[in-house]
């Protein structure tokens, strides 16, 4: 029982949640608007506000330092962005460097569709083969005749 009790108290409290003094709601909520669209750098798939991993404590301090000290929005991402490149943005602008990661989802679905729209035409069956006249099936019934009697000798 004393085993179960110490297992239970001494897992609740493993993540220390970050007190951050704000002046006033709009602030805290601009704060948290502002690390939800900057990515974890370690994460990758995270944004600083989800991310657990000590860089991401790192740059929420930074953030919150620069956002204490007044610096805009934008101010703190083109800092961000200055050290550790687009990346660091969930939605990087478009320009020459990033086109291929906003266009390339949609350039490969072109190629995808337009691959089995080829694929299907090639593969689906000549439906208009004209039929016979009754000469034709005449002379097909007795070429056939021909090389059945041919066969049993």
């Amino acid at each position: 029982m004393g085993l179960a009790l110490w297992t239970l108290l001494s897992s609740t409290g493993l993540h220390a949640t970050e007190l951050r003094d704000f002046g006033s709601k709009a602030d805290e909520e601009r704060y948290k608007d502002l690390i939800a669209e900057l990515r974890c750098m370690v994460c990758q798939n995270q944004s600083l506000a989800d991310s657990d991993a000590p860089l991401a404590k790192d740059l929420r301090d930074e953030v919150y330092e620069m956002f204490s000290a007044g610096q805009s929005n934008v101010e703190i991402t083109d800092f961000l962005v200055a050290r550790y490149g687009d990346f660091v943005l969930y939605r990087p602008p478009v320009k020459s460097e990033t086109i291929v990661l906003w266009a390339g989802p949609f350039v490969l679905l072109l190629v995808v569709v337009i691959g089995v729209a080829i694929y299907l035409r090639r593969r689906t069956p000549v439906t208009n083969i004209a039929a016979l006249s009754d000469d034709e099936r005449e002379r097909l019934n007795r070429a056939l005749n021909d090389t059945d009697r041919e066969d049993r000798n």
